[in-house]
């Protein structure tokens, strides 16, 4: 498996492209093998698959972490549409502490985002009907569960809303500021 692996702004986050491999079918893909990854400096063991489903553009999930211990990393793709995908640094003592980075992810591109353990994550579906995966190294905890205001202007993330108000659930309209809570990480 040929990945194409690059860092973002923050270099823990990282935007990976799988290798396609195409013919008169479409074409075929890994999206996830242990040995490949390793050998790109990822090693992690991911335990967990999720897929969430959105039926309008303008859905906004996250942004989303879990507390110690029962962190996460998650490997984030697309299956149906767009998103534009959002990790926030939540590690206490880094240098980018509260700054993002982003990417947008298709399912017609493969891209994928790696959201290390220590950030924040969350989303922005780009089209309607839009179907993301991903894996994660940890197990849900409801104990440990956590999250930031996905409009905290002390961040300032340029969600791509076109000027209309997104459809959240509640649990993500009433998360805290950054401000409000301790270095999680």
């Amino acid at each position: 498996m040929a990945l194409d692996v690059t860092a973002l702004d923050i270099e823990d986050v990282k935007l990976i492209r799988p290798r396609r491999f195409p013919d008169e079918r479409g074409h075929l893909c890994e999206t996830w093998n242990r040995r490949a990854f390793a050998e790109a400096g990822i090693d992690l063991d991911f335990v967990q698959d999720n897929c969430s489903f959105s039926h309008h553009s303008g859905t906004i999930r996250g942004l989303h972490f879990q507390r110690p211990p029962a962190t996460q990393a998650k490997l984030v793709r697309v299956l149906r549409g767009r998103i534009l995908d959002v990790a926030v640094d939540l590690r206490g003592g880094s240098s980018s502490y509260g700054r993002f980075v982003s990417a947008e992810l298709t399912a017609e591109g493969g891209e994928q985002l790696l959201v290390p353990i220590g950030f924040a994550h969350g989303f922005c579906t780009l089209e309607p009907d839009t179907e993301v995966a991903y894996k994660v190294s940890g197990y849900y905890a409801p104990d440990c569960d956590a999250g930031i205001l996905w409009n905290d202007p002390q961040i300032g993330i340029d969600w791509p809303l076109a000027g209309k108000q997104p459809t959240l659930s509640q649990k993500d309209q009433a998360l805290p500021k950054l401000a409000e809570i301790e270095p999680p990480f």
